[in-house]
């Protein structure tokens, strides 16, 4: 079992920085693909970025690529997402999943949802001025 915790998040004026964590409990953590998905406020979650168990592959949705970086410390047991120049477009609940199955690798179908079994709550971003 992976039980995930979210935080970083918050206000922030357009074109700032947030660092989002994701720490992980359980000891299979770092077997996993892990992403982050976002669900913008009236809208569907939407997938954001994945990286692979050992961190040699990563992907992005084209709405953050070269904006977001995903990266994560196994010996943590933590991921992150750093995200720069904010758009208000980026505001909604981040989440941190890991997949169901261990030593996936990453390619384009790591976007859907289906594939990850460990969720956590989420935590808010919001982009304003």
């Amino acid at each position: 079992q992976v039980q995930l915790v979210e935080s970083g998040g918050g206000l922030v004026q357009p074109g700032g920085s947030l660092r989002l964590s994701c720490a992980a409990s359980g000891s299979t953590f770092g077997t996993r693909t892990t992403g982050w998905f976002r669900q913008p406020p009236g809208k569907e979650r939407e997938f954001v970025a994945v990286i692979s168990y050992n961190s040699l592959s990563t992907y992005y949705s084209d709405s953050v690529k070269g904006r977001f970086t995903i990266s994560r410390d196994n010996a943590k047991n933590t991921a992150y997402l750093q995200m720069n120049n904010l758009r208000p477009e980026d505001t909604g609940t981040y989440y941190c999943t890991a997949a169901v199955n261990r030593y996936t690798q990453v390619a384009s179908s790591s976007t859907a949802s289906s594939l990850y079994g460990y969720w956590g709550q989420g935590t808010q971003v919001t982009v304003s001025s």
